[in-house]
């Protein structure tokens, strides 16, 4: 009997024992009744059924081997897309995902071959059958992959934001223990309060953007018109006050005038600085320059020290990457590596660039930004 007759004609054996595995998956299928433990599984089985039975050219065979199987017109999802997405949702892992395609090949082919005895099995259907269970399989794994990641995307974006209000509580509070004047031990320990509040906000404002570009959101930002030298000067104000010892120089060429979002650029060197200040020399400053031409602003943070190795400098605007090499970890440097990341997007979001340069005498991070969004 040729295989994709048999699964038309045994349908319902196959989703018995489809049904059997999926139920020792705990604890994922503790709860699930019949019909969830065989979600989409006859879909499945009549779909590799199909494809068994279609002709195939050696080329087409070649393109499927590489994961380029013709796409169904017909659908906006495979049913091993959808089985992938339900088993996301229903708390499965990925193990238990492909556990249930190797399982199900197994079944089939015992199946199929005890049906065939004594005559022996037609190769080219078992070849086949292979091949339409690893497409189905690839798809299932590839959607499952991203909505598990959406998943955990959206839960961070939660958290971040949730975790807002009762940071905002305890800077406010800090903020009016220092202001008590109450005793030096006591305003100490506000101000420490108030700098790990500072941190955590900026951590958890990394957190929140990061999340909306793993979404597809972006960064958001609301341009309007804005004088950059008071906003650079603030920023290097701060952050002076912050690491009070460590020198910061700010200078500026030309007039800093244009329409971006005030906020979203104070974040940008914000970030650009605090990466001066961790990875630069002690004993060196930190220089910021911004410099004003008709279409555009070039601001320029610049630190002396190591230079940085061709390599990470590649990736050094991709997310949860560090400047600082694994020595870092437990440091003062270490961070969630999301700061040059952030500072890249915000100049993307204004329709602007960002670089860095790195050799043993200085490393700069070059922005520039066109005074109006085009």
């Amino acid at each position: 009997m040729r295989l994709a007759d048999f699964i038309a004609r045994n349908i319902e054996p196959i989703l018995v024992e489809w049904e059997a595995f999926a139920a020792t998956l705990l604890p994922a299928a503790r709860s699930m009744d019949s019909s969830a433990l065989r979600d989409h599984a006859e879909q499945i089985l009549l779909a590799v059924a199909k494809d068994i039975s279609t002709p195939q050219t050696t080329e087409a065979q070649r393109e499927k081997s590489l994961g380029h199987a013709p796409l169904a017109i017909d659908a906006a999802e495979t049913a091993a897309q959808t089985h992938a997405i339900l088993r996301a949702r229903r708390g499965f892992d990925i193990n238990q995902l492909a556990a249930e395609y190797r399982a199900l090949r197994a079944s089939v082919l015992r199946l199929w071959i005890d049906k065939c005895h004594p005559s022996a099995p037609h190769m080219d259907d078992m070849v086949r059958f292979n091949e339409a269970i690893d497409q189905a399989l690839a798809e299932s794994v590839s959607f499952f992959t991203e909505q598990v990641e959406q998943a955990r995307n959206l839960l961070l974006g939660m958290l971040g934001h949730d975790m807002r209000s009762p940071l905002q509580t305890i800077r406010i509070t800090a903020s009016y223990l220092a202001a008590l004047n109450a005793g030096e031990r006591v305003s100490e320990a506000a101000g420490r309060l108030i700098r790990s509040g500072v941190r955590m906000q900026s951590l958890l404002d990394d957190l929140c953007d990061f999340n909306r570009t793993q979404l597809g959101l972006g960064i958001n930002i609301a341009p309007h018109d804005v004088h950059l030298e008071p906003v650079l000067a603030d920023v290097v104000d701060e952050l002076r006050a912050a690491y009070p010892g460590r020198q910061i120089a700010l200078e500026i060429d030309g007039d800093l005038r244009g329409g971006w979002d005030e906020q979203r650029m104070q974040q940008l060197l914000s970030n650009l600085v605090i990466n001066a200040i961790k990875y630069g020399a002690p004993d060196a400053p930190v220089l910021v320059i911004a410099v004003a031409t008709d279409a555009d602003v070039r601001i320029e943070v610049k630190n002396q020290g190591e230079p940085i190795d061709p390599q990470t400098l590649a990736r050094i605007f991709d997310p949860l990457q560090r400047g600082g090499d694994q020595k870092d970890k437990g440091s003062s440097k270490s961070g969630l590596g999301l700061g040059l990341y952030i500072a890249s997007e915000i100049a993307r979001a204004h329709h602007g660039k960002i670089e860095a340069k790195s050799d043993p005498k200085e490393t700069a991070f070059i922005v520039r930004v066109p005074r109006r969004a085009k």
